[in-house]
């Protein structure tokens, strides 16, 4: 499979069979995160895994959606201020985008391994830090609930819900 086809069988998964997520999976998921590229290599992220047979009780209070609490496994992206990168010129810390980049790494892993996930970002963050016990410097920045798809995705869906590159390229020439 090249990249682009896996990158067209990734889609937000709301509806998981039960079936449990085998721990070497969970693992190969997990490296794909760790080795994500960051600003300057600066690697600041943490992964929370959220798994058994209290899984949703620990989540649920956190982000409560009927479809997410058939997910076998929940991972948390968490961001790293203290660890992070910040530009020079601006002071912009880079750590959201860090995280969300090996987020996005373990999202096509499990996208590879015939596993679903769902970037979800509208959960509580203080009630998050608070249950995890997650200092200031720590930021929860995405909930990827992990499980085997219940539905078949559409690899064909980007010709219509996808902007096309026409849209959205530049090309740039400057002029001397």
């Amino acid at each position: 499979m090249t990249f682009l086809e896996l990158a067209k069988r990734r889609f937000s998964v709301r509806s998981f069979k039960t079936d449990p997520v085998k721990d070497e999976d969970i693992q190969y998921i997990l490296e794909a995160g760790r080795v994500a590229p960051s600003a300057n290599n600066f690697q600041p992220w943490q992964f929370i895994v959220v798994s058994g047979e209290s899984k949703n009780e620990q989540v649920n209070a956190l982000y409560h959606r009927e479809w997410f609490d058939d997910a076998p496994v929940v991972i948390i992206v968490v961001a790293d201020h203290g660890k992070s990168w910040h530009r020079s010129s601006d002071g912009k810390d880079h750590a959201d985008i860090d995280a969300a980049i090996a987020a996005d790494h373990i999202t096509l892993a499990a996208t590879e391994r015939g596993l679903g996930t769902c970037w979800v970002c509208n959960f509580d963050v203080d009630k998050t830090k608070e249950y995890f016990g997650l200092p200031d410097n720590l930021e929860p920045v995405a909930f990827l609930p992990l499980g085997y798809p219940a539905v078949e995705v559409n690899v064909e869906r980007h010709i219509t819900k996808r902007k096309p590159l026409e849209d959205i390229v530049v090309y740039w020439e400057k002029i001397k």
